[in-house]
């Protein structure tokens, strides 16, 4: 029987040929999809690619791109955006 913690839908076993030739099972963790811009859909840059739990450690300036509308608005998307609530005014 597996053990408890390999029995979820976040770990995936994967088969890995040892040098001496047997097959075994290694539990992998699912690979997280980079962070995307709520406008248009493309990958965010300068952003880091992490779990959600690791992603809780780690500092706000690795978290997002020091720029307004950063880690929500890719870098095309915020100047559009900017550039509209200027003319709204």
């Amino acid at each position: 029987m597996v053990e408890p913690r390999y029995r979820t839908s976040s770990v995936k076993p994967r088969a890995k040929r040892t040098p001496g030739g047997k097959v075994v099972v290694h539990y992998e963790k699912k690979r997280v999809k980079a962070p995307k811009c709520a406008r248009c859909g493309r990958r965010l840059e300068g952003m880091k690619i992490l779990r959600p739990k690791v992603l809780k450690r780690v500092n706000k300036s690795k978290k997002k791109v020091n720029r307004p509308y950063g880690g929500y608005l890719c870098s095309s998307c915020m100047r559009q955006e900017i550039k509209a609530k200027v003319r709204k005014k």
